[in-house]
């Protein structure tokens, strides 16, 4: 298993950072390596939502379909994702008010197929890139919210 973890402070409300983050329409604004949505089960999402999402590591698309597993906004969020070859992710969102806007950590839990030896081949082929990735799309949000 691979866990990443991001941090950022943005200088909006919770609130606001909520409904950008938890709207799904926008995930292509914020998310860098976001290609596409399929199968919204709720507009806006809620408890029990559903997605399917299309993402993009290393040129390579695959598709993802996560469900909310945890909903308490706008304070945090966890997905839970199955994806190709039965790999799991779990991503938690939390947003703390800070200082008149909001603290938000981003973690992702992947759990690639095949055990130790998917592991193995996960660190080998991705190395730092979803570290990279996820800090890249915190800054983004934070752009997209500090205009």
């Amino acid at each position: 298993m691979s866990v990443v973890v991001a941090t950022i402070d943005i200088a909006a409300p919770p609130q606001a950072v909520w409904e950008v983050v938890m709207d799904p329409d926008r995930l292509e604004d914020w998310v860098t390596i976001h290609r596409g949505l399929a199968k919204v089960s709720d507009r806006p999402l809620g408890p029990d939502s559903t997605l399917e999402q299309t993402l993009c590591l290393r040129g390579a698309s695959f598709k993802i379909r996560w469900s909310v597993a945890a909903w308490d906004p706008p304070h945090r969020a966890v997905w839970e994702g199955r994806g190709p070859a039965r790999s799991r992710a779990s991503i938690t969102d939390e947003l703390e008010a800070r200082d008149g806007g909001t603290h938000f950590t981003y973690r992702n839990e992947f759990k690639p197929p095949l055990g130790p030896v998917g592991s193995l081949a996960s660190r080998a082929l991705v190395g730092g890139v979803p570290e990279r990735e996820a800090n890249a799309s915190l800054a983004r949000l934070k752009k997209l919210l500090e205009r």
